[in-house]
């Protein structure tokens, strides 16, 4: 690795470091008076401020991107009940496992999050205390525009827990990225605020900060979630262990007004009703414009969000509406709504926040090394296939590179060993020599830039791979002190080409590993056993096996207003019976199931065409408004258990992100919903005077044939599923000699093949007479049939190929490819 790019990691995790992430005995409101200083009031208040540390959750799709032990993730939180409850955000603890709180005092817990409303972005995480300091809240309705705050929390670094900046409420009812209505402030939030306290001069909690605005030329925008909207959601944390929130059906959107800020009347435009919902029931419908729930008037969704507050699922909500132009109220009976559930990944009780602890050693089990693992070693980057890994020193005074080269000359010489080791230009070669050692000797060479950094490399053989060794000195002092430099060489010293796999002590950092994240823009993200690959062309979702035996199509299609699964189900279905013919199919299905969370329905198509059978086993599921259809295709014949294990492993690490979710997906029509076999479109030669009207659902493709002015094509083929309808025409040839190279190609087929039957009749078509062949065949077990019509029309001499599987020659497939063939017209050609 080139020093240049060694400091970039350097600072790059430097900046890491220091960002880390942002991350009541009774809460009624307290309503005491007066106020004290500043240091008196963050005397009173702090206490009741904790600081959450933990390990954010591997959501990369490569082991090599795996965090180390200092790759740790931080927020805020504040105490609302004595025996160890404390809220802080959601996004703080969405992502991190192996809580641990430190109280005002320094004190520390374990903790794990209890309850969790992505929504509100609000959790509860628990602790095991008593006695503890709960936070008095303000009123809502005490809180003023203008009035001193102070936020605390952890900012940017675990070291500064309880921090306190000071400021002013900026403003009120903020919508901004969020559910609810927030507080603005200019108090300064930094990112490991989130969760923490926003607190009045009377020492009361008035909301919990959550985020601010980064941006260049932007000061002290910061945000806090009022002390209603925390009351509401910690009520109901206690009451029912989750939010509760009603669930009408309905999908709105917002003036253009209401979206730039401006003052307006305007309601909010119902955009989609939910099949079956309770808005579809009381008669809701698409395009009518809902102006008020219960007493609030809606203009924005924020004031929808904040009105459904007062309605817990099972009571009546009075909608108004503006429905056709004339105004009217329908009283909805609301459902519970389900879709904000999320499960968390947290570690199990009595797991450390260092996960590497007790691990001394440090290897690779793939590439057979391992050396010394020291407390402040952190592994900084590593290839995809694992052959380079940099490790650098919590203080940032050392690096450590390994990088193994594959494939080279067996047992090379001392002399061709020590050519893999070399200064860059312009470095000083302090040491460079051949050290005999068992099991494995190394060439070594020490050197100092220009910069005074200092390095040492040393390059070892094993079989038909060197490996290579590289300590970094940043700092000359450090070199040159002998008791530092001892202590870096110690871990060089260490290392070996051998690795444990039975020692309890050894980390493993091999990236080779049994399985595959897959992520979309579509928001959501599986796994894939790690052998399996992406294939097609043009295909974003496609998957197969090693050997291409098992497939996984994705395919993402939005839900028509109205749409129902088992609807979309059904249709698939008829599609399926429709195509083959009976004893070429079978169905299984639907199956009530659940993928992702989320209800789905699962069926299973087994099809064949008279050889192998093979099964699309289909789960159909809808979410947000988006239909996702995984097909996954194997023979049947394929061994049960590895098949579920794939499909099990799919369905149960399925996970939905509104994050990850492009935010500029629009509506993505089904095309099957579209679909209508009995349309036909029509073709018509370039170059060759003839029309052809062929179903729409066909598929196209052509060879061409190009005369000296680069036009016209001979060859036209209309494929479907089993079979296809081609058409040559051909200027340069007499009909007497296709006919008889024909004949002759029947004749020789039949008499080396007993089944090998044809008729050969002659019929009028096209306005001639037509040469016509009609064969049924079988050919690998698929029998076919196949029609093949010859005649001429002018100077050209036409060709009609029929072929279709009986799988697939069903009455009415039949029907439609003899009208195709009958619909063939000419035109006069026009004199050049």
């Amino acid at each position: 690795m080139s020093r240049w790019r060694l400091r970039l990691v350097r600072a790059v995790f430097a900046a890491a470091l220091l960002l880390g992430s942002t991350g009541m005995s009774a809460y009624a409101a307290d309503t005491g008076t007066g106020s004290g200083s500043i240091p008196d009031i963050v005397q009173k208040t702090t206490s009741s401020v904790v600081a959450i540390i933990g390990k954010p959750t591997d959501s990369g799709t490569s082991k090599s991107w795996q965090g180390s032990r200092y790759d740790l993730a931080h927020g805020t939180g504040v105490i609302v009940r004595s025996e160890g409850y404390i809220v802080t955000n959601a996004h703080v603890v969405k992502d991190m496992r192996n809580l641990l709180v430190v109280t005002a005092d320094g004190k520390s817990y374990n903790g794990k999050t209890t309850h969790y409303d992505e929504e509100s972005d609000l959790a509860l995480v628990k602790i095991e205390a008593s006695g503890l300091p709960a936070a008095s809240f303000a009123s809502a309705f005490d809180i003023r525009v203008g009035e001193p705050v102070m936020a605390i929390g952890t900012p940017l670094s675990f070291t500064l827990r309880n921090s306190v900046s000071s400021g002013i409420v900026s403003g009120m009812e903020r919508s901004v990225q969020s559910k609810y209505q927030l507080i603005q402030t200019d108090a300064a939030i930094n990112p490991g605020n989130s969760g923490g306290a926003l607190v009045n001069m009377k020492g009361q909690v008035i909301g919990i900060n959550t985020m601010k605005y980064v941006e260049y030329g932007v000061d002290s925008l910061g945000f806090a979630i009022p002390v209603d909207t925390v009351q509401y959601v910690l009520d109901q944390f206690f009451k029912y262990g989750k939010v509760k929130r009603p669930y009408l059906g309905l999908e709105l959107g917002e003036s253009w007004e209401s979206v730039v800020g401006l003052p307006t009347d305007n309601g909010l435009e119902v955009t989609y009703v939910e099949p079956d919902s309770p808005a579809a029931k009381a008669g809701v419908k698409q395009g009518d414009i809902l102006q008020s729930v219960g007493s609030t008037n809606t203009h924005t969704l924020v004031a929808f969000n904040e009105a459904l507050k007062k309605v817990l699922p099972g009571e009546t909500v009075r909608l108004g509406l503006k429905s056709e132009g004339l105004l009217k109220n329908i009283d909805v009976v609301a459902e519970e709504d389900h879709s904000s559930g999320t499960e968390l990944v947290q570690a199990a009780d009595g797991t450390y926040i260092d996960d590497d602890q007790g691990k001394t050693q440090i290897g690779d089990s793939h590439f057979g090394w391992s050396m010394k693992y020291s407390a402040g070693l952190i592994k900084a980057n590593q290839s995809e296939n694992g052959n380079q890994v940099v490790f650098i020193d919590a203080k940032g005074e050392y690096a450590i590179q390994i990088a193994i080269q594959e494939k080279q000359s067996l047992n090379l010489s001392p002399f061709s060993l020590m050519r893999k080791v070399g200064a860059d230009y312009g470095d000083t070669v302090l040491e460079k020599r051949f050290v005999e050692q068992t099991p494995y000797s190394y060439a070594k060479l020490i050197a100092k830039t220009e910069d005074g950094e200092y390095y040492e490399t040393r390059a070892f053989q094993k079989e038909d791979q060197i490996y290579s060794i590289t300590l970094y000195i940043h700092d000359e002092a450090n070199y040159e002190k002998a008791f530092k430099r001892n202590s870096y060489l110690d871990v060089l010293d260490s290392f070996v080409l051998a690795f444990d796999p039975d020692a309890s002590a050894m980390k493993d950092i091999s990236v080779f590993q049994n399985q595959t994240t897959i992520t979309s823009e579509y928001g959501i993200s599986f796994d894939l056993p790690s052998e399996w690959k992406e294939f097609g062309y043009g295909k974003e979702l496609s998957f197969s096996s090693k050997d291409g035996e098992q497939t996984l199509d994705v395919r993402v299609t939005s839900a028509s207003s109205g749409d129902t699964l088992k609807d979309w189900v059904s249709r698939q279905e008829s599609m399926i019976k429709e195509t083959y013919v009976d004893g070429y199919f079978t169905v299984d299905g639907p199956k009530e199931t659940a993928a992702g969370g989320v209800s789905a329905l699962e069926a299973r198509y087994e099809t064949t065409m008279g050889d192998k059978w093979r099964v699309d086993r289909h789960i159909y599921l809808i979410k947000d408004k988006l239909k996702y259809d995984f097909q996954f295709n194997y023979p049947k014949s394929a061994k049960s258990e590895d098949i579920d294990g794939v499909v099990d492993g799919v369905l149960k690490s399925l996970q939905f992100s509104k994050e990850a979710l492009n935010a500029s997906i629009g509506f993505i029509q089904d095309e099957d919903d579209l679909r209508d076999k009995q349309r036909t479109v029509t073709y018509s030669s370039t170059k060759y005077p003839y029309s052809l009207q062929v179903p729409e659902v066909w598929s196209w493709s052509s060879n061409s044939v190009y005369d000296d002015y680069g036009y016209g094509e001979n060859y036209k083929t209309f494929s479907f599923i089993g079979g296809s309808l081609g058409v040559t025409a051909d200027d340069s040839t007499k009909l007497e000699d296709v006919l008889s190279k024909t004949e002759k190609e029947y004749k020789k087929n039949a008499e080396t093949d007993a089944d090998y039957v044809y008729e050969s009749t002659q019929e009028e078509l096209f306005g001639t007479t037509v040469q016509k062949y009609a064969l049924k065949y079988k050919t690998k077990s698929v029998p076919y049939t196949s029609e093949e019509y010859l005649f001429q029309n002018g100077d050209v001499v036409y060709t009609l190929k029929l072929r279709i599987n009986d799988a697939v020659k069903t009455e009415e497939q039949w029907q439609r490819i003899q009208t195709a063939i009958r619909s063939l017209t000419f035109e006069e050609k026009s004199a050049q």
